[in-house]
């Protein structure tokens, strides 16, 4: 890193910013733990008030709008207020959402408490990277893989305890609580602001945030894995460079991968649990079990693929082998439901391959922190968008057709289509170079 950090550099992880630790680690938990934590108990609300498929699938397709939509907004309002406002803002939005979602009435309020919730994510999404450079600038590898584990264990826990606690105390209080998470995460935050506004102008600017390149140093293992673990966010994306990004093949095959990864996992979020009950057989208790596992397999994929990537340049077995996992757990799912569900589930998951894949791809195929800026926003945004189609389109198919073959095939097809975009993303060049090979200077 740059000698700018040297003041920091050896400062012990909690030394003067247990605050701020307490606030990322809390923040990290309240963004994953409010998608995974309402598909599973999805039969519990029904019994109140009907839920169609197509208000599901709008719930399902309610995160990537919002990643994408509130990726742009974001940091505007960075600029405008600073990073500890908008985390304080975009953390009240879960908050009051969560607690919302558990007071629902009927389908259409339970819909809008949960865009209230993913607008707050949607922003946290953002911020949270931002929030480690400025507070851990010594630390980044270590405080970016303690972020990124604390939101798998909070994609995987959900599942696994909302049917005992619906059963026993209630949908609401199942969906409500995980509010009470949120409203702590608040509290680091509110704190810092508060002694931020009563300490000394000096001692203020002294203490001002630190400016880092937000791609210095990627291509070290251990930055490599930190950035496989959220968006490039800190400075912005130049509109020349972006706009170039639409005639590269490079560009748009990375946009497919990841919008894959993603339409894989928010299919799955919004409908597995459902489906695993009608076609498996299984309670509703169980189905969230299995959710739980195929969230769980995030976890040691986010640890892996990066290192494999960096070391190895497996991007196209990686790829392929997940599109394959995927393939396999789906024919299990499509022929054999009843027999070694948890076996199809697991296999099915490794398609979170994708998803580290997909992000460190962002690093290394970039000359420049302006060109990985734009890629990244780039990316996100065509992936996100297509991520949003799916679970709506799963929806409405299955309401229409009154079984879950269908949705399976077209599951099963946007792995096929996707073969392609990865054998492009796999080539060993960058952007720049693409765009060289086809029209001359970067």
């Amino acid at each position: 890193m740059s000698g700018s950090l040297s003041p920091s550099e050896g400062r012990p992880l909690w030394q003067g910013r247990t605050l701020a630790l307490l606030g990322i680690v809390l923040v990290a938990f309240s963004l994953r733990s409010a998608v995974a934590s309402l598909s599973p108990v999805i039969d519990h609300v029904a019994e109140d008030f009907p839920v169609s498929p197509v208000v599901v699938g709008l719930i399902g397709a309610a995160p990537p709008v919002c990643f994408a939509v509130f990726g742009l907004l974001t940091p505007l309002f960075e600029r405008r207020f600073g990073l500890e406002r908008v985390a304080v803002g975009a953390l009240a939005l879960m908050t009051l959402g969560l607690v919302l979602r558990g007071l629902s009435i009927d389908s259409v309020t339970l819909l809008a408490a949960t865009a209230v919730v993913f607008a707050g994510v949607g922003a946290g999404n953002v911020l949270l990277p931002p929030l480690v450079k400025k507070y851990f600038p010594d630390r980044l590898g270590v405080m970016m893989t303690l972020y990124s584990t604390m939101m798998a264990v909070s994609t995987f826990i959900p599942p696994l305890v909302a049917v005992p606690i619906a059963d026993s105390l209630g949908w609401r209080v199942s969906l409500g609580l995980w509010g009470l998470f949120a409203a702590l995460a608040l509290l680091p935050w509110l704190t810092l602001l508060i002694a931020e506004r009563r300490a000394p102008k000096t001692a203020r600017a002294a203490d001002g945030d630190v400016e880092i390149d937000p791609t210095d140093g990627l291509h070290d293992l251990t930055d490599a894995v930190a950035v496989a673990t959220g968006p490039i966010t800190t400075v912005p994306a130049n509109p020349r460079v972006f706009g170039r990004l639409w005639r590269l093949p490079m560009a748009w095959a990375l946009a497919l991968v990841f919008g894959t990864s993603s339409t894989m996992a928010y299919v799955s979020f919004a409908w597995l649990p459902t489906m695993l009950v009608d076609i498996g057989g299984v309670t509703p208790a169980t189905a969230g079990f299995l959710l739980s596992l195929f969230a769980l397999l995030g976890l040691p994929c986010g640890m892996l693929v990066p290192i494999l990537v960096v070391r190895f340049q497996a991007t196209r077995p990686l790829f392929l082998f997940a599109v394959a996992a995927g393939l396999t757990g789906l024919a299990g799912l499509f022929f054999a439901p009843t027999v070694a569900l948890p076996l199809w589930v697991s296999i099915f998951g490794l398609t979170a391959i994708m998803f580290p894949l997909s992000l460190v791809l962002l690093s290394i195929r970039a000359r420049t922190p302006e060109s990985a800026v734009a890629l990244s926003g780039f990316v996100q945004s065509i992936g996100y968008a297509i991520a949003a189609v799916f679970p709506l389109l799963v929806g409405l198919l299955h309401e229409t057709t009154g079984g879950w073959q269908v949705p399976l095939l077209v599951v099963a097809g946007v792995l096929v289509v996707s073969i392609p975009a990865g054998i492009v993303a796999g080539r060993r060049r960058t952007i720049e170079d693409d765009w060289e090979l086809r029209h001359g200077r970067w």
